[in-house]
């Protein structure tokens, strides 16, 4: 009998195992026969079984060509089973599911690894209207980071960026001894509603320059951080009589640092700073 394939460390491959937590995370996606389900990192396919039984189609993306094989030989006589060998920072997930969905829409299922979590994570927001929600298990600290609340110090620019489109909740700790091999640190699962309409209440492009500045230097308050503004976002700040003038408009405290600000204060200093 042929081995499976050994996980490999350049991809950060660590493959659940645990059938309880496959079967929490299953629960949690609620897959249904008209609805189309995307899985990041397929690996072995422990998690695509139950997809391919409960859900109408299952676009299983896999970067190691090494896993080909075993994924076909799984899964291929299954006709809601659709097997893309390929990065997933790479993909045009509008056009892949586009084909694929009638609705346009797919739910979406990732076991992200650590070292690539937050590239991901901003490639899908990229894409975040062709999902309606995504369970995501990612390394502990970076949910606690991104589900933090305002005033945490572990609140920053992808706390901020992920609230802004999607509804965030952690829903549960998965431990170490539950995959093979087994990594270093405890992992965590959370679930993301796509807000709607996202985009239309501030300018995206400025709004993600302001909160990445205002985040520069977590130690310095956000007045101070802000005046190290450049390009377009020092001219929108000069045509406002400056920075202290624009957080006192937004009724930001000019004191304050960037942790403690909510995503409605992020909005209100974007809007005030690009309205004529």
């Amino acid at each position: 009998m042929k081995k499976k394939p050994f996980a490999k460390k350049s991809l950060g491959q660590n493959f659940l195992i645990d059938q309880n937590y496959i079967d929490k995370i299953i629960t949690a996606l609620n897959p249904q026969k008209n609805e189309t389900i995307v899985e990041i990192g397929a690996g072995r396919g422990a998690l695509t079984k139950k997809l391919v039984e409960r859900a109408g189609k299952v676009l299983a993306i896999e970067i190691d060509k090494d896993l080909t094989p075993v994924l076909l030989k799984e899964f291929d006589q299954q006709d809601n089973f659709f097997l893309i060998q390929q990065d997933a920072l790479e993909i045009n997930f509008q056009s892949l599911i586009s084909l694929q969905s009638p609705s346009k829409q797919a739910k979406l299922v990732a076991n992200l690894p650590y070292y690539i979590s937050t590239a991901i994570l901003q490639h899908l927001i990229q894409y975040r209207n062709s999902f309606t929600e995504l369970i995501l298990m990612l390394q502990k600290e970076v949910v606690e980071r991104i589900t933090a609340f305002p005033g945490n110090k572990e609140r920053g620019y992808l706390t901020v960026l992920t609230e802004a489109y999607f509804e965030t909740e952690k829903l549960f700790d998965v431990p170490p001894n539950a995959f093979r091999p087994v990594p270093k640190v405890t992992s965590s699962v959370m679930h993301l509603i796509t807000r709607k309409g996202v985009g239309k209440d501030f300018d995206e492009i400025i709004f993600r320059e302001l909160v990445s500045l205002g985040f520069r230097q977590k130690r310095k308050t956000i007045q101070n951080n802000l005046k190290n503004a450049q390009g377009e976002l020092l001219d929108l700040f000069e045509r406002r009589n400056g920075v202290a003038n624009v957080l006192k408009k937004a009724q930001i405290y000019e004191k304050s640092r960037a942790e403690t600000l909510s995503l409605d204060e992020w909005k209100s200093l974007c809007k005030y700073l690009i309205d004529e």
